[in-house]
């Protein structure tokens, strides 16, 4: 049995900030303790309401962005190329110094990882029944969010519900068994490089 520790966060241990098109809620970062505003950590995961028709994205140039869609859909134009539609089940991976602009209203998922430090990797599980299976991330950080749903970890005896996240910190390597009633899922993992 893996000694990895899971702690489980809800919305008491998360912290929420206006935006020129919404609410962000930062669901975790990395080290514990840094603020976003500083531009200093190693890794942040968060979700937006996206509340404008049309907007911006904030120029990141020092991190990679992985981006999926909670609910709604939206566009995306990033740099020059044609734009990618991006709705529940998908994951979008791009620089985050290039100009990003969105069209559409939505409430997104998002990991944000610091270029030449880390690499990030964001997996949709979307299911309408029980999903018994494993996931085998790389030694890192890990992160559990419950969209909707439940997802339990029985080798832990540990239990996510809508709206929460398990995090791990440090984790050794080998499979993690994820049990996921009817819901929507995702799984983030970073590795320090």
């Amino acid at each position: 049995m893996s000694t990895a520790e899971w702690k489980l966060l809800t919305k008491a241990d998360y912290v929420t900030t206006a935006w020129s098109g919404g609410t962000t809620t930062q669901l975790a970062i990395s080290p514990e303790g840094a603020a976003y505003a500083d531009r200093d950590f190693l890794w942040r995961l968060s979700s937006a309401t996206v509340e404008l028709e049309h907007s911006d994205f904030t120029p990141l140039p020092d991190y990679d962005r992985l981006l999926s869609v909670l609910e709604g859909e939206i566009q995306l134009k990033i740099d020059q190329d044609e734009p990618l539609s991006v709705a529940p089940g998908k994951v979008a991976a791009f620089d985050g110094g290039v100009p990003v602009e969105s069209w559409g209203r939505c409430v997104d998922f998002n990991l944000m990882v610091r270029k030449g430090k880390a690499q990030g990797a964001v997996t949709v599980l979307s299911n309408t029944h029980t999903h018994d299976g494993t996931w085998a991330p790389d030694p890192g950080d890990l992160a559990i969010y419950c969209a909707s749903g439940t997802v339990r970890l029985p080798e832990f005896a540990m239990e996510t519900r809508a709206g929460q996240t398990l995090l791990c910190r440090g984790f050794e390597g080998g499979p993690v068994r994820l049990v996921c009633e009817a819901g929507l899922v995702l799984l983030a993992s970073v590795k320090e490089v």
